[in-house]
């Protein structure tokens, strides 16, 4: 792959700042030249997606190898807090995660994630040249992108994060499996949480549990109509809450399934949506019991 390619033709830097964790020592992670990754990203022209975290850019190597680099935007922040949040999230290890490679600095701050073979789930909902998702992969997604939510609020040692859920920021590798790519840690004033079990904190992370469960809504909603929302799902929630939903449902059913789907798997995975959208401050459910209820409705294990 591109990024594991240029690693082993250039120089590598170890990170200055190492600490150990109380799960064991932290992973290094690799510092790569800024102008390799300047000119594989077109000059930082590559778009994929871009939000109020950073933006995300696609970068092609010269061998033909593709990466995810994300520009933080935090730049004024002190250099040893970004080095912090390389670090943390280089310990990050999931099959549904885009595993951090690397990271860069110069006139950006850059992080530098793994190769993204067939690009982003809003390519294949949204470009008629695109291979269309069948129904069973587009199980698959969902169940993987909450596998991942789970990972992230109970095995991970972070402390506070940012998670965006998006068909943009959703990445599919070789073999279509889904890769959650806009992770970052969750800032106050610059500075990043790290005493989470305060009452304000406490507080932050409940709301941030119920944007989660809200967000994965709206993407289970996508994969169903092949309708990338926009405006965070305002029109897709719209039509799930609404008084035609009933008669209108397999009307919403994305063209490119045709019938290949089932029915009885459509209408529980519509359940979970809904469920999902009536997330508020204070969520009903969590997301391990969202990701155990799909598994086990719709018979798909975990990965």
């Amino acid at each position: 792959m591109g990024v594991d390619r240029l690693i082993r033709r250039i120089r590598l830097h170890l990170l200055p700042w190492l600490h150990k964790s109380p799960h064991g020592p932290i992973l290094f992670v690799r510092h790569l030249p800024y102008k390799d990754i300047k000119k594989a990203t077109d000059g930082f022209h590559r778009i994929i997606y871009c939000n109020s975290h950073g933006t995300a850019y696609k970068a092609r190597f010269q061998d033909g190898g593709v990466a995810l680099v994300k520009e933080v935007t935090a730049f004024s922040q002190e250099l040893d807090v970004f080095y912090r949040e390389v670090q943390l999230l280089g310990r990050l290890h999931h099959r549904h995660l885009l595993p951090l490679r690397g990271f860069s600095t110069g006139n950006k701050r850059v992080l530098i994630f793994d190769s993204i073979e067939n690009g982003s789930l809003k390519e294949h909902l949204s470009d008629p040249l695109k291979t269309p998702l069948n129904w069973r992969t587009r199980l698959q997604i969902a169940i993987g992108v909450a596998a991942a939510l789970e990972y992230l609020l109970l095995f991970s040692d972070l402390p506070m994060y940012h998670v965006s859920i998006t068909s943009s920021s959703v990445m599919l590798d070789e073999n279509f499996t889904a890769k959650l790519s806009d992770v970052s840690l969750l800032s106050s004033g610059g500075n990043y949480v790290t005493v989470p079990h305060t009452s304000s904190s406490e507080e932050c992370a409940v709301q941030e549990r119920g944007n989660l469960i809200l967000q994965l809504g709206v993407l289970i909603l996508e994969l169903i109509t092949g309708q990338c929302s926009e405006e965070g799902g305002a029109d897709l929630i719209q039509w799930v809450q609404g008084s035609r939903f009933a008669s209108s449902m397999h009307q919403m059913i994305d063209p490119d399934l045709g019938n290949d789907y089932n029915s009885s798997e459509l209408k529980k995975l519509l359940a979970v949506a809904k469920l999902c959208l009536k997330s508020g401050d204070e969520p009903m459910f969590s997301i391990p019991q969202i990701l155990h209820y799909v598994q086990k409705k719709l018979d798909v294990s975990r990965d």
